[in-house]
C-alpha cells in the first residue's frame, strides 16, 4: 500500500516542481529578457524622463494645477486622484447623487457660456482612475482658458494641440486622443508657462 502511495504521488510531485520552474521561474523570465531587448521603453512602464529627472510616465495620468496647463479627467484613484497605488474608479453608480452633485458643480464650472456643452471626459473619472488621454473634444475645450493663461494667441495653442491628436491605433482600433502629459511638456518648450505643474 505504501509502494502504491509513492509510486502514485512521485509523478505529482516530479510534474509540480517541473511546472513550477517553468512556468514560475523560466517562462517569465523568457518575456522579461524578451520586453527589455525588443521593448526597454515600454518594459519599463514608458517613464518620461527630462533632464536626468522622471516626470512622469506616457501610460498614467497626472493632476496639472492652474489655468496654464490642459487638464486631464477627474480622478478617483487615491485622495488627491491618479494615484497608481490606488487605482479605482469611484464605485458611484449613475443614480447616485454625489456623484450627479459633482458632475454638475465640475460643469458649471468650466461651462464657458450658458447652454454651452462641456466634453464628457472632462468631468467623468475613468474606471481606472489613471487614464492619460482626452479626447480631442476636450484639449481643444481648454484652448481658450491656456492660451489667455499664457499670454498667447489661441490658434498658437490650438496648432500645438492639433500635432498632438493620435488616432485609432492602425485607423480602427480605439478612439483618437490627446496625451496630457507630452502635450503639456510640448506646450512649456513652445510657450512660457504661467501656471506651475503639480508634482
Amino acid at each position: 500500500m505504501l509502494k502504491d502511495l509513492t509510486t502514485a504521488l512521485r509523478p505529482a510531485l516530479v510534474l509540480t516542481i517541473l511546472f513550477a520552474a517553468l512556468l514560475g521561474l523560466a517562462y517569465p523570465a523568457a518575456l522579461t529578457g524578451i520586453g527589455q531587448v525588443a521593448f526597454p521603453h515600454q518594459a519599463n512602464g514608458s517613464l518620461v524622463v527630462e533632464n536626468g529627472q522622471v516626470r512622469g510616465s506616457e501610460l498614467l495620468g497626472q493632476n496639472f494645477a492652474g489655468a496654464g496647463y490642459f487638464h486631464g479627467r477627474p480622478s478617483a484613484a487615491g485622495a488627491d486622484g491618479n494615484d497608481p497605488t490606488a487605482s479605482s474608479g469611484s464605485n458611484l453608480g449613475p443614480t447616485s447623487q454625489a456623484l450627479h452633485d459633482r458632475v454638475a458643480k465640475d460643469v458649471a464650472s468650466l461651462r464657458k457660456t450658458p447652454g454651452s456643452s462641456v466634453p464628457a471626459d472632462l468631468v467623468t473619472t475613468s474606471a481606472s482612475g489613471l487614464d492619460p488621454d482626452i479626447s480631442p473634444e476636450a484639449a481643444f475645450y481648454q484652448v481658450d482658458r491656456v492660451a489667455q493663461a499664457r499670454g498667447v494667441p489661441a490658434e498658437m495653442v490650438r496648432a500645438i494641440v492639433q500635432r498632438h491628436v493620435e488616432g485609432p491605433l492602425l485607423g480602427l482600433l480605439g478612439e483618437p486622443r490627446v496625451n496630457v502629459l507630452a502635450l503639456n511638456r510640448d506646450l512649456d518648450k513652445r510657450v512660457a508657462a504661467g501656471a506651475q505643474v503639480a508634482r
